[in-house]
């Protein structure tokens, strides 16, 4: 059975299960996108594909 947890990218509002996020210094998101701070405004998952406005 997996456990969702909160992406930890500070403004991303995403549930992650922790098998498959991105584990970077000890801490999980949901996409790489998140996992490097949104480097270029990318969004964690795709244009309004789940309502995250973190790329902003």
């Amino acid at each position: 059975m997996s456990t969702a947890i909160k992406c930890a990218c500070p403004k991303c509002t995403c549930m992650v299960a922790e098998e498959s996020a991105i584990v970077l210094q000890g801490k999980f998101f949901c996409s790489t996108s998140c996992s490097t701070g949104h480097a270029n405004n990318e969004p964690c998952h795709g244009e309004g594909s789940c309502g995250c406005k973190c790329g902003e």
